[in-house]
């Protein structure tokens, strides 16, 4: 018996040049799915891709940390700075989120003006997760798959990383490790209990960013015999967008270790 695994892709819609490495890599590697950021720089340009993809699953790579909302800063004066933007200080704006309840109701709304922003595009919408994974907090877990489900939403990523797998394959595991994982059985209760599918597993947390081809060669030999996602942050060139948010990820070479691993034959 084989793992069941799929590759995808986060931060669609953030450059061109991750555009370029998403479409690339799903026609000629392996990738089969990947996360609009709708409300990125070039989001126009991720849409009209993945309309030219009719085999590439899209789905909502929710933002509320460290990137552009839909709303802008008029309609969200507590949770966004001047230009639109969310912070970077992801500990500060999870403690907002749950302890201020105006906070609370501007992320309801952009939460909402996410989805309403994907279902505009046209795309269907295959699954959703958050950027940096804040739907791992409560209130944004619940929000999302309570708001989801009103716009069709039916599957999540659960960023369930097994400490077991990672020491496999020569990881270093730390406290942190295991206790993300168990945090993240939260999650799987409410997607469960809301009747949402999820993989069993997601790979690419203790690596971020540094999902090259030797690692997941090791990693694609240590899979539990169960669903697995493994995701990527591919793109064709370092442009300054990636290289200001992103400094130490290898972009190019994850697109490069999608790409080397090819889709399995019929």
């Amino acid at each position: 018996m084989a793992p069941d695994v799929i590759f995808s892709a986060d931060d669609f819609g953030l450059t061109q040049s991750v555009n370029e490495a998403v479409e690339f890599a799903h026609l000629k590697g392996r990738l089969a799915q990947a996360s609009l950021m709708v409300a990125a720089p070039q989001a126009a340009d991720a849409i009209a891709r993945a309309h030219r993809l009719p085999n590439l699953k899209t789905g909502l790579h929710l933002v509320l940390v460290d990137g552009d909302s839909v709303l802008g800063h008029a309609r969200l004066p507590n949770i966004t700075t001047p230009d639109g933007k969310f912070g970077r200080n992801q500990t500060a704006l999870g403690l907002q989120y749950f302890f201020s309840p105006a906070a609370r109701r501007e992320l309801q709304a952009e939460i909402r003006a996410q989805f309403a922003a994907y279902a505009d595009s046209g795309l269907k919408l295959h699954h959703a997760d958050a950027h940096r994974h804040m739907h791992l907090h409560p209130t944004i877990g619940a929000l999302m798959i309570s708001i989801g489900k009103e716009f069709g939403l039916d599957r999540i990523r659960v960023p369930a990383e097994p400490p077991k797998t990672l020491k496999a394959c020569g990881a270093q595991v730390t406290f942190s490790d295991h206790a993300l994982y168990v945090w993240t059985k939260l999650l799987r209760t409410q997607a469960n209990r809301a009747g949402l599918s999820s993989p069993d597993h997601v790979f690419g947390i203790k690596w971020s960013g540094h999902m090259t081809a030797p690692r997941i060669k090791t990693l694609l030999q240590n899979l539990p015999l169960t669903s697995s996602e493994i995701y990527f942050h591919p793109a064709t060139r370092r442009d300054e967008t990636l290289q200001t948010l992103m400094p130490d990820y290898e972009h190019e070479a994850e697109l490069q270790a999608l790409v080397e691993h090819p889709p399995p034959r019929a």
